[in-house]
């Protein structure tokens, strides 16, 4: 097949892009298939040019933003929907509602699936209480992922620092803020791949948190994940989760629960809390979640028997199925024919007699 692996450049003249769509590619070039690199920034000409000309057989989106826009991912999605292209991972309205997590919360209550308990605070207000909520509160951007906003101090104990760190995420990423109660536990990431009744929800990878300094927050903000240099990034490693039998089933259970209800296409990732009493919460939901080789997603398939090059191909393999799915249940189109002339008024048609 002729396939398109389509990312996003930080800005015009950038000319390197994340490692994953190097990868991405090698593996599809590997099992035959012709695989070209189409990295945009922010014109629309080059996107529609480069997956016009020619028309790929499928789009692997790797897409993450559009024009410095976090959300722009949700543009594109719905961009190649418009232009009817298969493409991996979901479209505009899956990817929104995975963005929104207070729209997740909702999805996820339909289905008894627990979560913690929250409030959402809009750009330029300010929360006059704490609500019903019981601190210590977890603090971080609506929509936004890769721990953008998320610190130490995004843990709050009181009313004044809550105020601090909900106008500190409307300050500096310019959204809405997600103030939740902070579930105490161990953190696991289940990722999970597949589509309605063939979902399947890989070993569980936990968040090791012992390396990071006595009394450090056990959360995964964005030092531990992007600052190597920092003591959270070297006191944290994802290691492949050691757990009871039951446990490992109710996590899978829980992330394929969450996927099916969230509408995650292809493949996905479930963020989870598991209490010491056993309690399990669902912290968020990311559909096209980071593929790289040494990423959880990539972790899970190897602990589950899915070497890398099958982890990328069966992922082609589920969109391809999916989209043939699609149109074998798409209703047949009428043939366009154009309609009948209007009727001539009586009086016009006697007039046109004489």
């Amino acid at each position: 097949m002729n396939i398109t692996v389509l990312t996003y450049l930080e800005s015009e003249r950038s000319k390197t892009w994340d490692v994953v769509v190097d990868q991405v590619a090698a593996e599809l070039r590997a099992a035959g298939h012709d695989a070209s690199i189409l990295a945009i920034h922010s014109h629309l000409d080059k996107l529609l040019d480069g997956l016009t000309r020619p028309r790929p057989d499928l789009v692997f989106n790797l897409m993450e933003m559009f024009n410095r826009d976090y959300f722009g991912d949700v543009d594109v999605a719905g961009f190649l929907d418009l232009l009817d292209l298969p493409h991996t991972g979901g479209g505009a309205g899956e990817l929104y509602l995975q963005q929104d997590k207070s729209i997740t919360k909702k999805l996820l209550a339909s289905e008894g699936i627990k979560y913690p308990r929250y409030m959402v605070v809009a750009p330029g207000a300010a929360p006059d209480s704490l609500g019903d909520l019981r601190p210590p509160l977890f603090v971080k951007p609506l929509r936004t992922d890769a721990s953008i906003g998320i610190s130490e101090r995004s843990i709050v104990k009181d009313f004044s620092s809550l105020v601090k760190q909900v106008r500190s995420i409307h300050e500096k990423v310019d959204d809405a803020a997600l103030v939740e109660e902070y579930i105490d536990g161990r953190e696991f990431y289940v990722s999970v791949l597949g589509n309605n009744g063939d979902r399947l929800a890989l070993a569980p990878v936990e968040l090791d948190f012992s390396g990071l300094p006595e009394g450090s927050p056990r959360v995964a903000d964005a030092a531990a994940k992007w600052t190597r240099s920092s003591a959270r990034y070297k006191g944290t490693k994802s290691v492949i989760a050691n757990l009871p039998g039951d446990v490992d089933d109710q996590l899978r259970q829980t992330a394929s629960a969450a996927c099916k209800v969230l509408e995650v296409r292809d493949y996905g990732r479930v963020d989870i809390r598991l209490t010491d009493s056993g309690e399990v919460y669902v912290i968020e939901v990311n559909g096209n979640c980071y593929l790289e080789k040494s990423s959880e997603l990539s972790m899970a398939a190897k602990a589950s028997g899915i070497e890398y090059h099958d982890l990328v191909l069966r992922i082609v393999d589920t969109a391809m199925a999916r989209y043939k799915d699609k149109k074998m249940r798409r209703p047949k189109r009428a043939p366009l024919t154009p309609p009948p002339p209007p009727p001539i008024p009586q009086a016009q048609a006697a007039d046109q007699a004489k």
